[in-house]
């Protein structure tokens, strides 16, 4: 584990016996678990049904699709790291692509050393990921506070017919006297008044 962290979950999407003998290998540390390998991309779509990962590696090409529409689903629905491994004679045009979605992309043969490192890489995106996800949830919570908190000033406004800055300070009075926060006076405000 690394910093007293829980392991980092991982999706292998390969048909390849000699490649998940490498991947399985190096995902073999308590770093990563668990992981979890699938054949083709129907399977792994099925299994990303009810099961979210850390991280997804693709090798591509897959014995139903080439992979990249896979990866590409991946890094528009999902928080997670996506590594592609590519036929090295295609790489050039394939990584150019699915770079542009957030996808690293690594040609074959695939050194240990190489790989190890592109996984770090995938790691700190996926963690800078998480902590802008966390960011924005905090920030839509507080616009939809501020909004709720607004419509209760209105409320009071309409209702009783306060001035703005008399509703604010109704507001903020109410929530220190009762020990609660703006958001629960004005939710309480909101329910008395329109319903």
């Amino acid at each position: 584990m690394l910093f007293g962290k829980t392991p980092y979950s991982v999706l292998v999407v390969s048909s390849g016996e000699k490649i998940n003998d490498f991947l399985n290998e190096v995902l073999g540390s308590n770093m990563y678990s668990p992981v979890i390998f699938t054949k083709n991309g129907g399977e792994a779509r099925n299994i990303l049904i009810s099961q979210s990962f850390d991280l997804v590696i693709i090798n591509s090409p897959l014995s139903d699709e080439f992979g990249s529409e896979l990866a590409f689903k991946l890094t528009e629905n999902a928080v997670c790291g996506v590594i592609m491994i590519i036929k090295s004679d295609v790489f050039d045009e394939v990584s150019e692509r699915v770079e542009q979605y957030g996808v690293l992309a690594v040609s074959k043969p695939i050194s240990r050393v190489l790989f190890l490192q592109i996984l770090k890489i995938s790691i700190a995106t996926l963690e800078r990921l998480k902590r802008l996800e966390r960011e924005n949830k905090k920030l839509s919570f507080k616009i939809e506070e501020i909004r709720l908190i607004d419509r209760a000033k209105w409320v009071l406004i309409e209702y009783l017919k306060m001035s703005e800055p008399q509703a604010h300070r109704y507001i903020e009075k109410q929530a220190m006297d009762m020990r609660i926060t703006r958001r629960e006076v004005a939710e309480s405000i909101i329910k008395t008044y329109e319903n």
